[in-house]
């Protein structure tokens, strides 16, 4: 590949605008970060290519691509960094393309696939977690969001994972007047995608005073709307109208227990909400009890000592994460694009025997 005096960043991802979720509130604020540090960078992704639906998600588009299809996009912009964000065709195609040709990359784990494929499928996590090994195997580094997803990758012998961060935009995300002013109180809110592996349902049946807000939309909305009637369902919000109705409420309700991070808990800090969590992957390396929020194995009781905790405590928690930050560190770890200098198996079977 060429020279160039301006360094060139390629992500290749499956997740993209239009979908709303942690990868892409990610990869649009590290790109952002990137470009104000004079990289040039270009994405592909889904929108490029004709999409299917995705079995059981149909609001998530998956690529119909080939390797070399995906390679003609990576030679065109001649990048001197290659990250895969995902492990969907996207990222699989081009996977094969730089190894094939024998281009260094780097892959970021933004996802509990072996968690989601047993929830969707019943495919045992052995399986999946293998599947992870052969995928991010090959990369000169994984980046993991915290270290606690770090440690695991690791125990399931991805030895290039490395600890990564979030960070959160305290200029957008700040207290703002309320958008629901007139709901009982406490408000208790939870803001994604409304999905299965979200584990919603843990926090519709709370047992806590006042009101429930569901700040999102997804699969599962239709069905738990019908049964769960007097929760306030917001639909999807962006921008100062999220930072609204994060400031309508009282306590952020994150009931996941399959999320890497969850960035929603960073912007619910930012507007000075604090968080009730479950004490597992993801949380455990985000929420401080009594800084930022509090952790229970019983989701009520975390939602209630969330009440006690200062506003104030967690807007400052915020505002100590940072987006320049979160870029720098891919920065240190993204690799060159150059020979690479041992065989690397590239089979399916390979990683299966």
């Amino acid at each position: 590949m060429m020279a160039s005096n301006t360094r060139r960043f390629l992500l290749v991802t499956d997740a993209w605008q239009p979908q709303v979720n942690g990868v892409v509130r990610t990869w649009g604020h590290v790109l952002r970060e990137l470009a104000a540090l004079g990289i040039e960078t270009e994405v592909v992704h889904p929108s490029i290519f004709r999409t299917v639906a995705a079995p059981k998600y149909p609001e998530i588009r998956l690529a119909l691509c080939t390797p070399r299809a995906v390679g003609r996009r990576i030679d065109a912009f001649d990048p001197d960094y290659v990250h895969i964000a995902t492990e969907g065709p996207l990222g699989l195609c081009a996977r094969h393309w730089c190894l094939a040709r024998g281009l260094s990359f780097t892959t970021s784990y933004h996802t509990q696939f072996p968690l989601y494929l047993k929830q969707y499928f019943a495919i045992p996590p052995v399986i999946t977690y293998r599947l992870m090994k052969w995928f991010h195997g090959a990369a000169e580094a994984t980046l993991a969001p915290t270290p606690g997803v770090m440690r695991e990758l690791r125990s399931h012998g991805i030895a290039r994972a490395q600890e990564w961060c979030r960070g959160v935009d305290t200029a957008q995300f700040r207290p703002l007047p309320p958008a629901l002013p007139n709901l009982p109180k406490p408000v208790f809110l939870y803001a994604g995608r409304v999905a299965v592996e979200k584990n919603i349902e843990a926090f519709l049946r709370c047992d806590v005073p006042g009101t429930k807000v569901v700040v999102g939309d997804g699969p599962e909305r239709k069905r738990l709307e019908r049964r769960y009637t007097g929760v306030h369902w917001a639909g999807y919000r962006f921008g100062d109208d999220l930072a609204a109705h994060y400031s309508s409420a009282d306590a952020f309700v994150f009931p996941s227990r399959t999320d890497t991070f969850g960035i929603v808990m960073l912007e619910a800090n930012a507007c000075g909400l604090p968080i009730a969590a479950y004490p597992v992957t993801g949380p455990i390396d985000v929420v401080k009890p009594g800084v930022n929020g509090a952790l229970d194995v019983d989701l009520a009781k975390a939602a209630m000592q969330a009440l006690t905790v200062p506003r104030a405590s967690c807007i400052e928690h915020a505002r100590s994460l940072d987006w320049r930050h979160c870029a720098q560190v891919v920065l240190d770890h993204v690799a060159p694009v150059r020979p690479m200098m041992c065989p690397i198996v590239t089979s399916l079977d390979g990683a299966l025997r």
